[in-house]
């Protein structure tokens, strides 16, 4: 886990995503180049209405510029108050959080799994991997939703040169169904010992991914998400239960696990 620092900062922009989704990007922000895939950060909003701080992975970070940003979307208060900053407002941030993703060997073909606004950390190591030498053609995109709304960022993602394989369940964008689906094809007419999957999304998701690459023996790693009231592992509001016995804090031991170590 990266030694974390509390520091004030403030929103530099907002943009809305459609459908309830929202970025907000924020500097200066000193740790922006300390920030690796997986890790997220701690926020805390400005005034006394909403009390705990809302921990959200990193999308995305401009070291030179010191900048960091998040997306997310719509589901309560918290999130409510967040989609109504303005450029300039005052934030305080908790962070690099966590523990990171681990890169794949650039020979392996990397099938990034997202689900919904888990996709926000799977878009940061994409762009890292193509940063130090990964070819993106190597990279298989899925990403899904339950509508096409769901599905954002889509021409941002295209431009890292990717292979963009969106699916929604309602068939408004991409393939028909769970996201899972075809990247069990995708496993299934290649060399499984070749693949390496990562994936971010819904609990449902996650544990078909999980059980899939169990399956199929194909390794890599899952990023949970979990309420998080102290960020730091010492409330312990964010415990999983492992395979093996004994149980993990996601906040600090996590949030990304290897395929298997979670029982999901």
């Amino acid at each position: 886990m990266t030694k974390p620092t509390c520091e004030d900062t403030f929103l530099k922009k907002r943009r809305s995503l459609g459908n309830d989704y929202y970025s907000l990007t924020f500097s200066p922000y000193s740790q922006a180049e300390r920030c690796r895939p997986g890790h997220f950060v701690h926020l805390k909003l400005p005034g006394n209405d909403v009390f705990f701080r809302r921990a959200f992975s990193i999308a995305a970070v401009s070291p030179s510029a010191g900048e960091m940003e998040i997306i997310f979307k719509i589901v309560g208060r918290g999130t409510r108050a967040m989609a109504h900053l303005r450029p300039g407002d005052p934030i305080n941030l908790l962070g690099p959080l966590g523990t990171p993703f681990k890169r794949p060997r650039k020979r392996e073909h990397t099938l990034m799994v997202a689900g919904g606004i888990g996709f926000p950390p799977l878009l940061f190591l994409a762009r890292d991997m193509i940063s130090r030498g990964h070819d993106p053609k190597r990279i298989e995109f899925f990403y899904g939703g339950r509508t096409a709304g769901d599905v954002i960022e889509r021409s941002r993602i295209k431009k890292l040169g990717v292979t963009f394989r969106p699916v929604t369940e309602d068939g408004s964008l991409g393939s028909k169904g769970l996201v899972t689906v075809p990247v069990e094809e995708f496993i299934e007419n290649h060399d499984n010992g070749n693949c390496r999957i990562y994936g971010c999304g819904p609990e449902g998701m996650l544990k078909s991914t999980n059980e899939l690459a169990l399956r199929l023996g194909v390794p890599g790693q899952i990023s949970l998400e979990a309420p998080m009231p102290c960020g730091i592992g010492v409330c312990l509001g964010c415990v999983v239960p492992l395979t093996d016995g004994g149980h993990a804090r996601v906040c600090c031991d996590g949030p990304v696990f290897s395929i298997g170590e979670v029982a999901l």
